[in-house]
C-alpha cells in the first residue's frame, strides 16, 4: 500500500482491504487520530475523495478511489534549528529515525540548544520541511542509538498509540559487569523514585510495573564483562540501568547505578534496532542503528 505526497496533501489509492470501510473509521481506528485532530481536519476541510471535499465521513470507501488528507501543513518547529553532526538512518514522508550520539539530550527542557531535537529541526529546515519536531520516545543523555520522530500530527498520534500498545519494538545492547550465567532471562521488578537522590530510580514495591528481557550475546571472560541484548515491555525512566544493577550486573560506565568507568566514560548502552509496521504504508520497518565509535573501541579492548 503506497501513498504519495502532493504538496500539503497525502494521496492514497484505496486498497481492496479498505472496501466498505468508512473514512471516519480509517481516521479514528486505523490511523488513531485523536478528537482534537479530527475536529481540526473537519474545520479546515482537510479530507477529500477524488479531489472533492467530503462533508460526510461515514461514507464508505470503494477500492480504486483516491483519498486525500492534508497532513503536511507548515507549522513551527517548536525548537530552534541548529546544525549538529547527527546521522539519519531512516526517513520517509511520515517519520524519521535519527542516531542520537551519547552526551546529547533528546530534546530541550528549558530552551537550551545542542539537543537531538534542535539537530532534527535543522535537518528539516535544510530539506525545505517546516513542521513540528515530534519525538515518539526518548533516550537518556548518555545512551546512544535510535530515536523515532513523526513528521506530522497524524503520524505522531499513530506512533504514540503504537508505542503505548507495544507495537514498536526497540532492542538495546549493553556491556555489563560480571559474567551472566543464564543465557536468557526476564527481570520483573517495579521501579520508583529514590527518595534520597533527585535523579536516581530504584526497585520499589510501590513503583511502576517494569519488565526487561535480556539475552547474552557474548561473555568476555578475561575482562569479566558480558554483552547483552535487551528488550523492554515497559518504558520506565532508567529501566535497563536499574534492572541490570538489581540483577547484580550494572552497566559498564554507569556510576549512578554501581558501574565503573573502565574503558568507557558513559553507560555502555545503545538502542540498536527499531521495528514496527508502518502506519501509512503497512510495510514492516526494521532499522539497525550503527554502534557509536566509543562502543566499538570498547568492544575491541575486551578481547
Amino acid at each position: 500500500m503506497k501513498g504519495l505526497k502532493k504538496g500539503e496533501w497525502f494521496e492514497i489509492v484505496v486498497p481492496k482491504e479498505w472496501n466498505g470501510l468508512s473514512i471516519e473509521s480509517l481516521l479514528k481506528e486505523k490511523w488513531k487520530a485523536p478528537k482534537k485532530l479530527l475536529h481540526q481536519f473537519r474545520m479546515e476541510k482537510s479530507v477529500q475523495m477524488n479531489g472533492k471535499l467530503l462533508s460526510n465521513w461515514k461514507e464508505l470507501m470503494t477500492s480504486g478511489d483516491r483519498l486525500q488528507v492534508r497532513l503536511f501543513k507548515e507549522e513551527d518547529y517548536g525548537v530552534e534549528p541548529e546544525y549538529l553532526p547527527i546521522s539519519i538512518v531512516y526517513e520517509d514522508d511520515h517519520l524519521l529515525i535519527a542516531n542520537k550520539p551519547a552526551a546529547m539530550d533528546t530534546h530541550p527542557n528549558h530552551g537550551e540548544m545542542g539537543t537531538l531535537a534542535n539537530a532534527v529541526a535543522f535537518h528539516f529546515q535544510m530539506n525545505g520541511l517546516v513542521t513540528k519536531v515530534r519525538h515518539i520516545h526518548r533516550l537518556d543523555r548518555d545512551t546512544s542509538g535510535g530515536i523515532l520522530f513523526a513528521k506530522h500530527a497524524l503520524a505522531g498520534a499513530s506512533l504514540d498509540q503504537m508505542l503505548e500498545k507495544r507495537l514498536i519494538t526497540r532492542t538495546y545492547i549493553g556491556f555489563v559487569h560480571g559474567l551472566i550465567k543464564q543465557n536468557k532471562g526476564t527481570i520483573i521488578a517495579n521501579i520508583g523514585r529514590d527518595r534520597h537522590h533527585p535523579t536516581r530510580r530504584r526497585v520499589s514495591k510501590s513503583g511502576d510495573y517494569a519488565v526487561t528481557h535480556f539475552e547474552v550475546l557474548q561473555r568476555f571472560e578475561k575482562s569479566n564483562v558480558t554483552l547483552v541484548k535487551l528488550k523492554l515491555d515497559t518504558g520506565r525512566t532508567h529501566q535497563i540501568r536499574v534492572h541490570m544493577s538489581y540483577l547484580g550486573h550494572p552497566l559498564i560506565g554507569d556510576i549512578l547505578y554501581g558501574g565503573k568507568q573502565e574503558g568507557i566514560e558513559r553507560q555502555a548502552l545503545h538502542a540498536e534496532r527499531i521495528q514496527f509496521v508502518h502506519p501509512f504504508t503497512d510495510e514492516f520497518i526494521d532499522i539497525f542503528i550503527p554502534w557509536s565509535k566509543d562502543l566499538c573501541q570498547y568492544k575491541d579492548i575486551l578481547y
